[in-house]
């Protein structure tokens, strides 16, 4: 809900001498269709590649110096842990989010019971869902974001819902919210949906999409989405 990426170091020390191997410099990082993430220098296939809600990337010196990523965590003396949520939000990624494979299926019923109910573009639920969980109904943020739309707990007890991670009332309160945010800003679903992610009060303040990287990646990633689950 708030601006959803975490990305934070900490340093740790393994006593294991074994080392990895080092790895060439174009690294790639795959998010592949069931949420799992791997970190290869292997060339890939030009198939898309589905996005991810949650990855933990361990980020280490290998024996030739050699910084390198790896989503296992690795056997080095020492790693750094990074922690990323709201993978729509990274500025960095390097998914293509014109062709990532999108979630058509999934809580169907759901989505069109709650757009109907708010008045909302089901399109824009869905590509809101897909930016911040990924679709992972059991996804929480370390800042104790909750479920599919990655509800706040004061913003769900607001919203009514008793149990965020209960995939109907999650995706029922985040509609309802996202109804909010566009009734607040007119209809303008860009700033409706950056207020979904950084807050009302800083669109307000910025007068616009706020100038963080995260949000207005999302803004923009979200937008693609929409179009995109609205053309199936």
């Amino acid at each position: 809900m708030t601006r959803s990426l975490a990305a934070t170091a900490l340093t740790a020390t393994l006593l294991c001498g074994l080392t990895l191997p080092a790895l060439a410099d174009s690294i790639q990082r795959i998010v592949h269709p069931d949420g799992t993430v791997e970190f290869t220098n292997r060339r890939q296939p030009d198939a898309p590649l589905a996005s991810s809600a949650d990855a933990t990337v361990y980020r280490y010196r290998d024996e030739n110096g050699v910084v390198s990523y790896s989503g296992l965590q690795p056997r080095t003396a020492t790693f750094d842990v990074i922690r990323f949520q709201c993978y729509a939000c990274d500025p960095d990624s390097p998914i293509d989010w014109h062709k990532t494979p999108l979630f058509v299926t999934p809580y169907k019923d759901e989505v069109r019971a709650a757009a109907r109910t708010y008045q909302v573009d089901p399109a824009l639920v869905r590509a809101v869902i897909h930016a911040e969980s990924g679709f992972n109904p059991e996804a929480v943020s370390p800042r104790g974001a909750e479920g599919l739309m990655q509800l706040m707990p004061d913003t769900a007890r607001e919203l009514g819902v008793a149990n965020a991670l209960e995939a109907a009332e999650n995706i029922r309160g985040g509609v309802r919210y996202l109804a909010q945010m566009l009734k607040r800003f007119d209809g303008d679903v860009r700033l409706a949906t950056a207020a979904y992610n950084a807050g009302p009060g800083a669109v307000t303040r910025y007068k616009g999409v706020p100038p963080y990287a995260e949000t207005q990646a999302y803004v923009k990633r979200v937008g693609i989405l929409r179009d995109r689950y609205a053309a199936k």
